[in-house]
């Protein structure tokens, strides 16, 4: 039983996992032993921040040396926690290679984000690059060489949340030409049409969606998506592989398959899935938030309040990047 999702919102990934281990926990609540394996196993998955289970330099680490893999980059020599005051710099932990969420060149929507909050702090923007790996939070926001993580999902346990600043959900991406005007995983034609699904790490661990379709019978014509950047791959491949014909149906993350349907030459239909799936139960839709430390309470409460100041902003950068968003709930 493994769900997760795109990089971007895979935090996700332990908080799906978690739901569905406190869900077994109930079963089991007089054993003992079942209790201590299901701990075990909840903090061994603890470690997976934004869908990503295989990380660069882990075994360097088991060895104690701090090693950050290709990509990362430190932001500052302050081991310091309240740079964003003492200092005035929002320290932000982000990947280099990851659009539409950030790079390097700060094209994504959580840099104009992060700019924004920069901004009505009097702060300036500094980042610690490290890629969304196995030990991102350990490395980056656990060892204070930054002070937030963009794009976590509410409620993400080993961070302190702010107050939810979008929720969006999972999506089926058509070709608008071919008229399917798929509804939901209960149609029919799934189970004869040709279906893409994002998959995370080097084990190929599978998303919601692909976990959801198992329960509606869907299961010999699905295809795989790594949506790790690489040479060879990148997590726009499963919306191009839509507009090219290679499949017919693919099921994405709202704020990837928003950016890249836009970016396609080929029109694309999205109609998203509902918060939940009806079958299986897997959870697809989540409020998005910023993550700190447990122990910066007082910053926390900051950015809650510039969130709310600062929403309209806020939600005229998601639209600019296409980023399909659901009301949130109070």
């Amino acid at each position: 039983m493994q769900e997760v999702i795109e990089p971007g919102v895979g935090a996700i990934v332990l908080r799906h996992r978690v739901d569905r281990v406190r869900q077994w926990q109930s079963l089991f609540r007089k054993k003992d032993t079942m209790q201590y394996l299901l701990r075990s196993w909840v903090r061994g998955v603890s470690i997976a921040l934004l869908g990503v289970l295989a990380g660069a330099g882990s075994g360097a680490w088991a060895q104690g040396e701090k090693i950050k893999p290709q990509g990362a980059e430190p932001s500052s020599d302050f081991p310091i926690t309240q740079a964003w005051k003492d200092f005035k710099m929002l320290r932000v932990c982000g990947d280099p290679e990851n659009m539409p969420f950030s790079d390097r060149q700060k094209q994504g929507f959580e840099n104009k984000i992060a700019d924004v909050l920069a901004s009505a702090l009097g702060d300036s923007v500094v980042y610690t690059w490290w890629p969304h790996r196995r030990g991102f939070v350990r490395n980056t926001l656990g060892a204070s060489e930054c002070d937030v993580v963009m794009g976590v999902p509410a409620g993400y346990d080993p961070v302190l949340t702010t107050s939810p600043y979008y929720r969006s959900t999972y999506y089926i991406v058509t070709r608008a030409d071919r008229h399917l005007n798929i509804r939901s995983l209960d149609d029919p034609r799934l189970k004869s049409l040709k279906v893409g699904v994002g998959l995370i790490g080097d084990d190929y661990t599978n998303t919601p969606p692909a976990q959801a379709l198992g329960s509606h019978g869907v299961t010999q014509n699905v295809r795989g998506f790594s949506l790790f950047y690489d040479e060879d791959t990148h997590p726009q491949d499963i919306v191009n592989a839509v507009a090219n014909g290679t499949i017919d149906v693919a099921l994405v993350w709202g704020p990837v398959a928003g950016y890249f349907a836009n970016a396609s030459s080929v029109p694309l239909s999205l109609t998203a899935l509902p918060d939940s799936d009806s079958a299986s139960g897997v959870r697809f839709a989540y409020d998005v938030a910023i993550g700190v430390r447990h122990s910066d309470r007082e910053f926390k409460a900051t950015l809650d309040s510039l969130l709310t100041e600062k929403r309209d902003t806020i939600q005229g950068i998601l639209r600019a990047y296409h980023v399909p968003t659901l009301e949130l709930k109070p």
